[in-house]
C-alpha cells in the first residue's frame, strides 16, 4: 500500500498521463515511422543505385561498340528509371556524346540540358555546359553559346570555359575580348599541359595590341 506521499506522486503521474499522454504516444509513433521510413528509403536508395551500376556497364560496353541507338537505348533506361542516381547524368552525356557525332544534334542538346537541369554534381553540370556551349558554337548559336559559358561555374573549368569563349569571340571579331579570354585560359592552365601551345597560337593568330 501506498503512503501518502507515495499516492500523492502516483496521482500526480497518472493525471499527466492522461493530459500528455496520448500525445507522447503520437510523437513516439512518428519518430518510429520516420526512422523506418528513412531506413527504407536508404534500403530504396541502394537497390537503386545497385540496379542503375548494373545499367551502366551494359552502357559502357554497349558505348565501346559505337552503336548509337543501342547507346540511346541503354542510357534512356539509365535515365527514366533511375534519373536521382550519379549514373544518369553520366549516361546522358555519353548519350550525348554518341548522338552528335551520328548527327542527331537536336537529341545531343536535350541530353545535355537533361544533365544541367537534374544532375547532382556540380562538375556534370559544367561539363554538359561546356559540350552544350561548344554545339551551339557548332551550329552558329553565339549569343547562347556565350549565355552557358558566363553561367557560374567551378573554377577548374576557368580555362576550357575561358579557351572556347575565346573561339566564339574571335569569329565574332571581338579581338579584344578573345584576347583576355584566350590569356584567362593560359593563367588557369597548367603549366606543363601542351594544349597551352595550342591556346598561346591561338592568341599569337589575333596579332599584337
Amino acid at each position: 500500500m501506498l503512503d501518502l506521499e507515495e499516492q500523492e506522486q502516483f496521482d500526480a503521474l497518472k493525471a499527466w498521463w492522461k493530459r500528455y499522454g496520448g500525445a507522447l504516444m503520437t510523437v513516439v509513433l512518428v519518430l518510429a515511422i520516420t526512422v523506418s521510413a528513412i531506413q527504407g528509403w536508404r534500403y530504396y536508395q541502394r537497390r537503386q543505385a545497385a540496379q542503375a551500376s548494373a545499367l551502366f556497364g551494359v552502357l559502357q560496353e554497349v558505348a565501346q561498340g559505337g552503336d548509337a541507338s543501342k547507346i540511346r537505348e541503354a542510357s534512356g533506361e539509365i535515365m527514366s528509371r533511375y534519373p536521382g542516381t550519379a549514373y544518369a547524368p553520366r549516361a546522358a552525356l555519353i548519350a550525348a556524346h554518341a548522338n552528335y557525332a551520328h548527327g542527331d544534334a537536336k537529341s545531343a542538346k536535350a541530353q545535355l540540358q537533361w544533365v544541367i537541369d537534374h544532375a547532382g554534381e556540380p562538375a556534370l553540370r559544367d561539363i554538359a555546359r561546356l559540350r552544350l556551349a561548344s554545339v551551339l558554337f557548332d551550329e552558329k548559336d553565339a549569343k547562347g553559346a556565350l549565355a552557358l559559358l558566363n553561367a557560374k561555374h567551378g573554377a577548374s573549368f576557368d580555362a576550357l570555359y575561358a579557351d572556347l569563349s575565346g573561339d566564339i569571340l574571335a569569329v565574332q571579331g571581338q579581338t579584344a575580348k578573345a584576347k583576355r579570354a584566350y590569356k584567362t585560359a593560359l593563367a588557369r592552365l597548367d603549366k606543363h599541359l601542351e594544349y597551352r601551345k595550342v591556346v598561346q597560337m591561338k592568341l599569337d593568330a589575333l596579332g599584337t595590341e
